[in-house]
């Protein structure tokens, strides 16, 4: 297969690939209705990266609404929405992106199912709030029933696999699943900062293995997932990876470019990823002197204080 833009810039039903240099209103006007099973994305949040440009919240609604209406549209029956998003900031005051954009999605006949949490560890360092460690992905289907939700390949490992029923009819038999729990709607996944394995130039990029949890969960192999905001190609990648087939518009010639890197080492097996049920990093695993809080292992005083004296001066910890 030769890797060239002109390779994928069309949306083919009968093709794997689609990966279109421009906007996503275009490629989206290339796709037939009802035939994407999955529609993933982290949109701008116009909080003014690179890529975006500031507008009023208003006007940013209303370019969401155009871009959502018409993901419906190319939506199956069976399929599932996953928008992605965190928090929009104006003169120091935060609007969740997810509390505006849930009446588009609602108003176009769309059920949530999940607002997931996606938290991490790092990110901007606030001085005036807390920072902010959490993003959420809205998770919205067409039909009350009968939509695609595969739980098996996403379960995580048990917290307590030898627990038993102590009492009734299964009373000694193993009370969890052998097969795992359900991960439930706090997912702890790193996300993609400099010392990430999966790190490129683009500075909101998705961990592929959070990618991974929805494309496993709510399509079947052959099945369409398309990303309107698909940045350096990680949700490609992720159906990929999977047996499912890819489509998604950058306007970014430079992100284009290592999403088509990224996609070539996807089918020659070659790119690297965090596995996608991996532990995060145990700091008390570590042999790193930096992890290990300088008072631990020392024995406390009589009067519950303890004084630790290094090149820089004395601290003093009370009520250890």
């Amino acid at each position: 297969m030769s890797f060239n833009l002109n390779t994928f810039n069309k949306f083919k039903p009968n093709e794997r690939i689609a990966l279109h240099h421009g906007s996503c209103l275009d490629l989206l006007n290339d796709i037939p209705d009802k035939s994407i099973q999955l529609i993933v994305t982290s949109p701008p949040y116009n909080i003014g990266k690179e890529y975006e440009k500031r507008i009023k919240i208003d006007a940013y609604i209303h370019q969401q609404a155009e871009v959502i209406r018409e993901c419906v549209r190319v939506l199956s029956d069976k399929g599932s929405i996953c928008w992605q998003v965190g928090n929009y900031v104006n003169n120091g005051s935060i609007i969740p992106l997810d509390t505006i954009l849930y009446p588009i999605f609602s108003d176009l006949g769309l059920l949530m199912r999940n607002r997931i949490v996606w938290q991490f560890e790092h990110g901007l360092h606030c001085t005036k709030r807390f920072s902010g460690r959490y993003e959420t992905i809205i998770w919205f289907t067409k039909n009350t029933k009968d939509y695609i939700f595969n739980l098996d390949p996403v379960r995580v490992p048990q917290k307590y696999p030898g627990k038993k029923y102590f009492k009734g009819p299964k009373a000694g038999e193993y009370s969890c699943n052998p097969l795992g729990k359900n991960p439930g709607d706090v997912w702890d996944i790193p996300n993609v900062k400099n010392n990430h394995i999966e790190k490129t130039e683009h500075p909101c990029q998705f961990p592929v293995g959070l990618i991974e949890r929805l494309v496993l969960s709510m399509t079947n192999e052959d099945d369409w997932v398309f990303d309107p905001f698909v940045g350096t190609g990680t949700s490609i990648v992720a159906a990929i990876r999977n047996n499912r087939r890819g489509a998604g518009a950058e306007i970014e010639k430079k992100y284009i470019k290592i999403a088509l890197n990224r996609i070539k080492k996807t089918i020659n097996g070659e790119l690297k990823t965090r596995p996608m049920n991996k532990p995060k990093y145990d700091p008390k695993m570590s042999n790193n002197k930096l992890t290990v809080a300088p008072w631990e292992n020392k024995t406390k005083s009589n009067n519950n204080q303890l004084k630790l004296l290094d090149k820089k001066g004395i601290y003093q910890i009370e009520d250890c």
